[in-house]
């Protein structure tokens, strides 16, 4: 296939127009499995905006957004001969995928970070004597989740600088602009609150 990358600028979303009517969709679907590109054209300017936006709705980031859902239309024009228009019509197949792409994404995501912030965790927390010999047991992914969100904001930003994206103390005071001293005792605090929200003795 030929000139789907050119379709939208990169790092912008995707224009799209008014989705068309279910059936003009469904035979534009059933042409790509023919390898119509100029279908693919269609079908593509017809439902891009409706699946950017479902996918936007769950990664939360434009950027991602942006790459799964050239990862989406990708699959459809690969597997476009599976779409079966008795069982659905073709946005409809279109976007359960794009939606399972969106949530693989961000399942994917989510599991990288907690096994960063967990390693962080023990990592950061030798930094603080209070803390030192705490963190060193079993984490558990949601654990971690719920006892982050239990975090004030500042805590958190902090934590998650600093230990989901490797900054210095002095970098995280930087991108916050909050006091080096704040930023050190914000951290020493957010360890200690992770450690009493998942029972570490």
């Amino acid at each position: 296939m030929t000139g789907f990358g050119d379709r939208r600028r990169a790092g912008s979303a995707p224009a799209g127009r008014a989705t068309a009517p279910d059936d003009e969709t469904d035979a534009l679907l059933i042409r790509i499995a023919g390898g119509d590109e100029a279908a693919f054209g269609e079908f593509y300017d017809q439902v891009a905006a409706a699946v950017y936006g479902i996918v936007l709705s769950v990664v939360r980031d434009p950027a991602q957004a942006q790459e799964v859902s050239q990862e989406v239309f990708l699959e459809a024009w690969r597997t476009a001969a599976r779409f079966d228009p008795a069982r659905g019509s073709a946005k409809a197949w279109l976007m359960t995928m794009a939606r399972r792409r969106a949530v693989d994404r961000v399942r994917s995501a989510q599991a990288s970070a907690d096994r960063d912030v967990a390693a962080g965790i023990r990592a950061g927390a030798r930094d603080y004597d209070v803390v030192s010999e705490t963190v060193e047991v079993r984490l558990e992914q949601q654990q971690v989740r719920r006892c982050l969100d239990g975090l004030t904001e500042l805590q958190r930003q902090a934590v998650t600088l600093a230990f989901y994206r490797g900054y210095t103390h002095r970098e995280v005071s930087d991108l916050l602009t909050v006091p080096l001293g704040t930023i050190k005792t914000r951290l020493r605090d957010g360890l200690i609150r992770l450690r009493d929200c998942l029972g570490v003795v």
